[in-house]
């Protein structure tokens, strides 16, 4: 029940303990403070990361190789590796029941697209009708290469919106003609854009066989990119993941005679095995930051415990009073419970508030690598308030227990 009273005393007791309350106060205020602005950071870096990953599929591995750097059974190092069509072939038929999509590249990453009188530089990849969702793509319009347009070796080309942005402007590109490298002219089915931004979209994708005749390539393969099919759960997934990339990095090094500690040589890059170990070392830094936050909390719960102890010492007389009129000890508890819980709560909420609030406005502007939006959810909120609750509850705790066994004979001799 609401007692207006209780309430008149409460107030009546920290206004004659101004100075000492407010610095208090400003030391939970500042602990809670601390406390949002690391949780926002952490959210901030989870969203960043996340960002990174959603710029391909999460499950995803690339395989690619290189030039060997060590020697190995006779053979001397410096020998160029290159996958062909038949690596892509015998890996995917050999591995086709843990695969979910799959693409070989062949990149040329200084190609030049003409249209009309515009001209750029971007990157031309062959691929296969795959590649859309290995590298999580949505086609604004049009559609994305096909597989009969691999087979017949079609002259067909889909775009990222920042080449539709630079070479048409406002003219949808949609069955217009552009030119490769000045001599081939292949017409354009469809626009996409990425979740990678800007970077990922000045890139045209087109039938891997066409491109592998245009650049004069052969049945040369620079990258292969799959997808694992996803199991029950993600660490069952991960676990298949891993099998799968070290099944494909023994069977690449058995090939070429590469050896098991040449990490130059062949690469086969699992996303989701590094997705886990990041989203693992946030989750250590957001229990480092609730340690911290928490740690400086207590610091100023322990400032309100030493208030209230020094309240209850004040008010000895007025408490043995109160017990010689017929008050129990649970009346006696709770009056000073609700003092410690008014005063952590309310400096704790103007510290919650005031980190909310940084965060909110200055937020939209932090924007780095692997940090993005650091902000708290509603969840962490009603999580501080609670431990606020408590905080306030085991900072009245000891100094209410202490006046609850005062006896009322010995209150009304202090002096």
């Amino acid at each position: 029940m609401f007692n207006v009273e209780r309430w008149q005393e409460i107030f009546e007791a920290i206004s004659k303990n101004k100075l000492r309350t407010i610095l208090t106060s400003m030391s939970v205020a500042s602990g809670i403070f601390i406390l949002v602005i690391l949780l926002g950071f952490s959210s901030g870096i989870q969203n960043g990361v996340r960002k990174q990953f959603e710029q391909d599929a999460t499950n995803r591995i690339q395989v690619s190789t290189r030039v060997t750097s060590k020697g190995y059974k006779g053979l001397n190092p410096g020998r160029r590796l290159q996958l062909r069509n038949g690596d892509y072939n015998n890996l995917t038929e050999k591995y086709e029941d843990y695969i979910e999509y799959k693409t070989p590249l062949y990149s040329n990453w200084g190609g030049q697209i003409n249209y009309k009188q515009q001209q750029g530089n971007y990157r031309i990849e062959g691929a296969e009708a795959d590649q859309q969702y290995i590298e999580n793509q949505t086609l604004v319009s049009g559609r994305f290469i096909s597989q009969q347009d691999v087979d017949e070796n079609r002259k067909v080309a889909v775009i990222g919106y920042q080449i539709k942005e630079d070479l048409f402007k406002q003219e949808d590109p949609i069955g217009k003609t552009i030119l490769l490298n000045n001599n081939i002219n292949y017409k354009v089915i469809g626009v996409y854009t990425d979740p990678g931004g800007t970077r990922e979209e000045s890139r045209a994708f087109i039938p891997i066989s066409s491109a592998q005749q245009v650049f004069n390539a052969g049945d040369n393969v620079n990258r292969i990119a799959i997808t694992v099919e996803p199991a029950a759960t993600f660490d069952e997934t991960v676990e298949r993941s891993a099998m799968l990339a070290q099944a494909i990095d023994n069977d690449l090094r058995t090939k070429f005679i590469v050896a098991p500690d040449d990490r130059i040589a062949v690469r086969v890059d699992d996303t989701l095995e590094e997705a886990k170990k990041i989203f693992g070392l946030i989750d250590t830094i957001r229990f480092v930051f609730w340690f911290i936050g928490i740690g400086t909390i207590i610091a100023g719960v322990v400032g309100v415990g030493n208030i209230m102890i020094i309240i209850v010492r004040e008010r000895t007389k007025e408490i043995g009073i109160r017990k010689a009129l017929g008050a129990l000890p649970s009346e006696i508890i709770f009056m000073v419970l609700q003092e410690a819980i008014f005063i952590t709560l309310i400096a704790g909420l103007l510290g919650l508030f005031a980190g909310v609030g940084l965060l909110q406005i200055f937020a939209p502007y932090v924007e780095m690598d692997f940090i993005h939006n650091p902000t708290v959810d509603f969840t962490t909120v009603m999580t501080t308030v609670f431990i606020l609750v408590v905080a306030g509850a085991l900072a009245g705790f000891i100094p209410a227990r202490r006046a609850a066994n005062i006896k009322p004979i010995e209150a009304l001799r202090d002096e």
